[in-house]
Order: structure tokens, then C-alpha cells, then sequence
């Protein structure tokens, strides 16, 4: 087994639902940590030109209150910003995009080790939840942070690469084990075995094609 595929392993993941404004939100939870101090990983984070090294080109405004664009991703405004500890933005893709925030929190754990964890809570149509689950979006989490992770050991992917990448055996395992772990995170937060199992085929499938 690859070293990039047991990145998955490095996680741990949380589903829930919550009540938010817009009515019931799902959530999803990445914790995992990394071998580089707090100051590092923040700037890896919230530096537009390091963001698109390993991640996507990003545009905007970067200031609390300022909006931002990433390249043919997601969009919002920034909510939060604690340096450097914490960041919260809105993350909205589309026309009509709804209600949806991803929170990233910062923990030193000692000088040289940084424990991060990352929430992303959305009102998700129905019938999509029902379809794909937290997978859907968890799968994406772990590619993102598995290329901080590759950026912070000095090892990052140009997009060229990523791109590549993605379409490799080794990819394909890696969006598998993905969506398994997600699978069994969904299944701890009270979901039935055959929605689990369903969902989980149906992500999986989806990324892998």
C-alpha cells in the first residue's frame, strides 16, 4: 500500500446533523494532524500564493469581511479570522447556493506538530444526501488536506501533477479507502447499514469512473 493511500488512515471523521437558520444542516468533520508548526500550517492555509501551490489559484479580498474566489471552485466571504487558530468562511458553489461554512481550527501540539481539524456544515438537498451521503463531500476534504500535507513535507503536486494523479490505480484506491472510512463515520453517527452501504457504493463509484 502506498504511502499517499495511507494518508487516509492519518484522518479521523465525524458526521452529524445540526440546526442552523436555513434549516437542518449536515456536517462533516476531518481531524488529522501534521509534522510542521502552527505558524507554518496557517500560512500554508490563508497565503493566496501558497494556496495555489498546492490547492487552486485563489482571488478576493483577503480580509475579515472580504470575499474570495477559487478557481473553478467554490466562493464566499470570509467570516472568521484568528490567526492563528482559526478560520471561517462561507463556501458556496453555484447560482442558488444555499447555506454552507467550512470551519478550520489550529491546535500546537508542541513546536513541530500542528493538529488540524476541519467542519464543513451545509443544507444539502435532500435527494443528494440520500444518493451519496457525507462521502460526497468528504472524499474531496481528504484530497484537499492530503495535498496540504504533500505541500508541508515539501513534496506538493503541480496542478498538472494532481491532475495526473487523479486518474492513477493509486488515486482510485485512495478515493476507495476515502470513501469506506466516511462509510463507517456515517454509520457511528446512526445511519441505517443499507443507506451506509448504498452511499457508500454510489460515492465511490462516482469518484472512480
Amino acid at each position: 500500500m502506498s504511502e499517499i493511500v495511507d494518508e487516509i488512515d492519518r484522518g479521523r471523521r465525524e458526521v452529524g446533523a445540526r440546526e442552523v437558520e436555513a434549516g437542518e444542516a449536515q456536517g462533516v468533520m476531518l481531524r488529522r494532524a501534521y509534522d510542521a508548526g502552527i505558524a507554518e500550517v496557517w500560512d500554508a492555509l490563508t497565503v493566496p500564493e501558497r494556496i495555489g501551490a498546492w490547492f487552486l489559484p485563489v482571488t478576493g479580498e483577503f480580509r475579515l469581511g472580504g470575499r474570495y474566489r477559487l478557481e473553478g471552485h467554490a466562493g464566499g466571504e470570509i467570516l472568521e479570522c484568528a490567526a492563528p487558530q482559526r478560520l471561517r468562511v462561507s463556501w458556496l458553489y453555484g447560482p442558488d447556493p444555499g447555506f454552507s461554512e467550512v470551519e478550520v481550527r489550529l491546535t500546537a501540539d508542541g513546536t513541530e506538530r500542528t493538529v488540524f481539524e476541519l467542519e464543513h456544515v451545509a443544507v444539502v438537498p435532500e435527494d443528494f444526501w440520500k444518493q451519496f451521503g457525507p462521502g460526497a463531500v468528504g472524499i474531496g476534504w481528504d484530497s484537499i488536506a492530503l495535498g496540504l500535507g504533500l505541500h508541508l513535507a515539501g513534496r506538493g503536486m503541480g496542478r498538472e501533477e494532481s491532475e495526473a494523479w487523479q486518474r492513477t490505480d493509486e488515486a482510485k484506491e485512495f478515493f476507495r479507502r476515502s470513501g469506506e472510512a466516511w462509510g463507517a463515520a456515517y454509520a457511528v453517527s446512526g445511519a441505517d447499514p443499507e443507506t451506509v452501504a448504498a452511499t457508500t457504493e454510489a460515492t465511490i463509484a462516482a469518484y472512480t469512473a
